[in-house]
Formats: structure tokens, sequence, C-alpha cells
């Protein structure tokens, strides 16, 4: 009797106790669920990889730990098949989720960045158009002014042209008034009769 009391405080000194804790069953295998603490106690079932579980108790010595499985069934598996990761089964779809939020984002970014780069395109359009119409307007400018240089130009030898022809014509006026001046002084004393002097006495 004293034996047997000894072999049960062994044992519960040996199976370490644990609060009620979730844990999950490791991705890509099963493991099979004994009604004790050791591969010697009987099979009772096999729990599913990535399946929730609740963590009773664990017991280091022989690396088995105490679980609840998602059907109820209370027994012991070993500690290196629980994991406090979720499986794949259940982060897949919040994963997906996770990735599908991030599609949109970039979708959102993608979008706004052609958007963007699509404004970009129009101002930088339409700053060329304005420097091709400046071009023009200058062009335009330019040649009127070069039109209007000729013109001064031309206006200018006309102007010339006809001061020369004034002076000209003003030399050979007085000229011509010179020569009708000496001609008539030579010719006036030929043209003007001179008097006869009368005997002075008695006729």
């Amino acid at each position: 009797m004293k034996h047997f009391i000894s072999l049960i405080l062994l044992a519960w000194a040996i199976a370490a106790p644990a609060q009620a804790q979730t844990r999950y069953i490791s991705d890509n295998l099963f493991t099979y669920m004994h009604s004790g603490p050791s591969n010697q106690y009987k099979i009772i079932g096999s729990v599913n990889a990535g399946d929730r579980i609740t963590q009773l108790a664990s017991n280091r010595s022989t690396g088995f730990t105490q679980i609840v499985d998602t059907k109820g069934r209370k027994g012991w598996v070993e500690s290196k098949f629980v994991s406090r990761q979720p499986g794949l089964g259940e982060r897949l779809p919040k994963v997906e989720e996770e990735l599908a939020s991030v599609k949109t984002q970039l979708a959102n970014a993608r979008k706004a960045a052609n958007n963007e780069k699509a404004g970009l395109a129009d101002s930088l359009e339409q700053r060329n158009k304005q420097i091709q119409d400046l071009e023009q307007s200058y062009s335009d400018v330019n040649n009127q002014l070069i039109s209007s240089q000729t013109e001064v130009r031309e206006l200018r030898a006309k102007l010339d042209t006809q001061k020369e022809d004034l002076l000209l014509k003003y030399f050979m006026y007085g000229g011509g008034v010179a020569g009708i001046g000496l001609l008539f002084g030579l010719l006036l004393p030929h043209m003007i009769p001179s008097r006869k002097k009368k005997p002075n006495g008695w006729s």
C-alpha cells in the first residue's frame, strides 16, 4: 500500500500542473493520442496536423502533454508535436486575407501613380504647347522687327536721295538765277539807247 501511494506521489510530482491553454498540433503530420503520458499507454485516437487543442498539463520526464481535442477527447500526445503557432489550416485564410489587402493597396497605389503620371504628362504637354506658342510669337515679332528695320533703312535711303535731289535743284536754280542775272547785266547796257548830246549855241 505504501509503495502504491509513493508511485502516485511520484507521478503527481513529475506531471507539472498547468492551466488550460490553447495549442496546436504541428503541421505536415498527425500524432497518436494515448491514455497516459507515454507510448506505453493505450492509443485512444489521433489528432490531425494543425488541429486546435487545449493543453491541460505536461510531463517533462516522459515528454508528453495532456490535451483535449476539438472532439472533446482527453488524452496525451508527445510534447514535441504541440506548438504555440496556429497551423496552416488556420493561418492560411488570414494570410490570404492579408495578401488580398496588400494586393488592393498595391492596385490603388499603382492607379494613383498612373493618374499622377497621366497628370504630369498632360501638364508637360501643356508646357510644351506654351513653349511652342512663345517660340512662334518670338519668331513673328522678330520677323516684324526685321521687316520694320528693312523698311526704315529703305525710307532713310529715299530721304537721303530726296535731300540730294533737292540740293541739286536748289543748286541748279541758284546757278540759273545767277546766270540769268549775269546775262541780263551784260545785255542791259546794249538794250538801253544812249542819249545824244545837243550842241551848245543857237541854231
